[in-house]
Formats: structure tokens, sequence, C-alpha cells
């Protein structure tokens, strides 16, 4: 039977095609290091790796197993830039701030090319992406946006699609219009998220599973984090648990929102498939955002079903499903061999969360569905925080980030009330 993580629901396709999962063990017994990591998703297991490489002491703790939270069950794809387009936070930043997050995120971008090419890890990389219009009135907004990356931000690699050459390359007359992005591409997250864990492993980071924080303090210069069998003193700690934090720390929780997404995997299409014949990932122009790709193998993986409430769907099928027909009609009858979530931590401006919380403890997270490659380069930019370098991490952490309106009691339902609202301009 394949394994179904404890924290989020569903069987995962990338559980069932990732080969061997190493096992860590449990902490058990207290620790000294330089740096204790919390979380061991993209983030955490980035930064060990390379804090280890840099001669580092550093011990990582998972309470569950790696992979286990988004990092090992995303949609896969890359994207470019940040999660806004570069000339929306022009406008609100200016171009000289705007052009640096962009430029951080391209380097974000080649790093985990760069890494995973020479850490020998394979991710199933697979080059393209289409971002459509489900809406007449935006492709002029896509066409615009093609032509501002190559004019204003040096980036010459997104082509407008007018309607119909968006068909023929979807597979589909369910949109309008919209990019296509030949410099970026979409990956096999869970292997992503084994082959940093053995990379970091084989640098002499400490990594431990199934070993939840249970508190954390910081005094006298020191950080101590305790766990149910044992505690780790350190100069530093990484807080990297994204949308899985709860009560952990009050700050993040405060500005960290978690909410479910959840994706389905087709059958294998076969090869005269006219979905998506070029393999490109796609992600469409609604609020609640839909994201669908082939495999290396043809499967249509599918997500697009969101909720921001605490209970998850009874049948993921049956959504996913529904949501695959409405685009391709004749896969109406298609089997859907998986099914399964997770939870995506987002911030109220779509925008990462990087801060001190108490003395010598950052936290990171809050990517809002655009983590896959740049939670990994944030690991490294805390690698080199640690080693006396903030420069770059500060471009993050200066973003002004506030926190979710209605504090812990409040803050669920409204935000439910408010995204409900979006998911129903998205279908008028």
């Amino acid at each position: 039977m394949l394994y179904q993580s404890p924290i989020s629901p569903g069987f995962s396709w990338y559980e069932d095609t990732a080969g061997p999962r190493p096992e860590y063990p449990a902490l058990d017994g207290d620790r000294q290091a330089d740096v204790v990591i919390i979380g061991g998703g993209f983030t955490g297991l980035s930064a060990a790796t390379h804090l280890a490489k840099a001669g580092t002491n550093v011990v990582l703790i998972e309470a569950h197993r790696f992979g286990d939270g988004a990092s090992g069950r995303n949609g896969g794809q890359l994207g470019t830039g940040q999660r806004a387009w570069a000339e929306e936070l022009e406008g609100e930043l200016g171009f000289t701030r705007a052009k640096a997050l962009f430029d951080l995120a391209e380097e974000a971008k080649a790093h985990l090319l760069d890494f995973t090419a020479a850490n020998g890890i394979d991710i199933d990389y697979m080059p393209g992406q289409m971002s459509v219009a489900h809406k007449p009135r935006y492709v002029d907004d896509y066409k615009a946006h093609a032509e501002i990356m190559a004019s204003r931000f040096n980036y010459p690699h997104v082509s407008f699609m007018d309607a119909s050459e968006t068909a023929e390359r979807l597979g589909s007359t369910h949109y309008y219009g919209g990019t296509r992005d030949t410099g970026t591409g979409h990956i096999h997250p869970l292997k992503l998220v084994i082959g940093t864990g053995r990379a970091a492993a084989a640098a002499g980071a400490h990594l431990f599973e199934n070993t939840p924080s249970t508190d954390i303090t910081s005094q006298g210069g020191k950080v101590r984090v305790t766990t149910p069998r044992g505690t780790i003193t350190a100069q530093k700690c990484l807080i990297a648990v994204n949308a899985y934090g709860g009560k952990l720390e009050p700050v993040s929780a405060a500005h960290i929102m978690p909410i479910g997404s959840f994706i389905g995997a087709t059958v294998p299409l076969g090869a005269d498939s006219k979905v998506i014949p070029g393999g490109e990932s796609v992600d469409d122009s609604r609020f609640v955002v839909r994201y669908f790709r082939k495999s290396r193998d043809g499967r249509l993986l599918f997500g697009g079903r969101e909720i921001y409430g605490v209970n998850d769907p009874k049948d993921i099928h049956i959504h996913i499903r529904k949501q695959i027909t409405e685009i391709y009609p004749a896969l109406k009858d298609v089997e859907i061999t998986h099914g399964w979530g997770g939870y995506v931590g987002i911030t109220v401006p779509r925008k990462p969360f990087v801060r001190e919380v108490m003395p010598n403890v950052i936290s990171m997270g809050g990517y809002s569905g655009h983590g896959v490659m740049l939670s990994n380069f944030f690991g490294k930019l805390y690698a080199e925080a640690v080693a006396g370098n903030r420069d770059r991490l500060k471009l993050i952490e200066e973003l002004k980030i506030p926190p979710f309106p209605g504090g812990r009691r409040f803050r669920t339902p409204l935000l439910f009330l408010a995204l409900n609202w979006f998911a129903l301009r998205d279908r008028i």
C-alpha cells in the first residue's frame, strides 16, 4: 500500500514514482550545534546542505518525514520571477527594487538546476511553461507582459500566444490567449526533496525525522529547541516549516496562512494525445489558480481544488475530475490513479515572509504557490547570512508583509469569505 503522509491527505503519484526514500532516525538525546533547522522541506534541506558544505555544524529536525508537507507534494512548476508579475512589483516598489527581486528569482532558477546537476539529482526536469487567460479581458495584459519582460526586465523568453496558438499548444479551446515561457520548466518535487536530503547528509548535516519541536527559546546568545527526546542548543536557528507551523512560533503564524491545494494524476494519455503536446506546464489567470502539466510518462497532473478552511474534501478525485473535464471534455472518463493534497503557506500580499522572529531565530515561508524555485534558493541565502553576508536576504526581509486580519481566532473565517469571493469572481 502506498505511504500516506500523516499531515497531508490522499495518495501521491510522486510517492509512487520517486524511487527509494531514505529514512532518517528520530533525535534521541541532547545535541550541540552551530545552527539548528526546524523543517525538512525544500528550504530547510537546502540550508542544511549549504551550511554543512561550508563546515557548519548543523542539526535539522522534521516532525514527520522529509517531503510529507508541500515540498514533496506540490505542482512542480518553477515559474519565472516572483509570485507577482515584475511590472506589478514595479508599480508598487519602483523599478530598481522590482528588477532586483526579479533578478534574485532568476538566480534562484539557475541555482536549482545547477544544484541538482552538481549533486547528481534527477528531478525529471521538463522545459516550458504557459500562462493562459480564462477571460477575454485579460488577453491584452498577457500581450503587454511579454513585451515588458523583454524590453524592461531583459527576459526574452516569454512570447505572446493568441487564442489559436493557445488552443493548439494546450489541446483545448477553453482559454483565450496567454504567454509561453521557454526559460523555465517543471520538475518532480519529491525527487528534489530526496536528493537534497542525501546531499545534506553526505555533506555532514545531522538529519532527524519524526522529531517535532515542542518549544523554542532564545536567551543569552543561545537558541534552545526542545523535542520529545532531547534538546538542541545552537547559536542560530532557522524555522522552515511554512504552512505547517501551527503554534510553533506566534509571529510566523500571524503572517503565514495555510491553504489546501489538491492534485490528481491520470493514467498515461498516450503518444497520440493532443493534450499539451509540447510538454509545458500550465497555470491560468484565475485567482483560485488551476495548474496542470504532463509528467515524463505522459500523465496529466492537474491541480486546482483549493480549500481555505481546516477540512479536507471527502473525495479529491471528484473535484479534480470536474475541473479536468471543463478544460478537456474528452477526458471526462479518464482514469485518475492518484489524488492527493498538501498545504501551501500564503501571505496577505502573496510575497514571501522572512523575518528574525526572536534573537538569532529567522523564519522563512509564505511562498504563496511560488516556492519550488524560491524556497531552495532561500536556503542558500540563509547559509550566506550565517556566513556573514546578509545583503541578498535583506531584499526579502525588507518586504512589507502585514499579519492576517482577525487574529488567530477570526483570520481563517475572514480569509474563507474573502477568497471565496474571488473564486466567485473567477466564474463571472
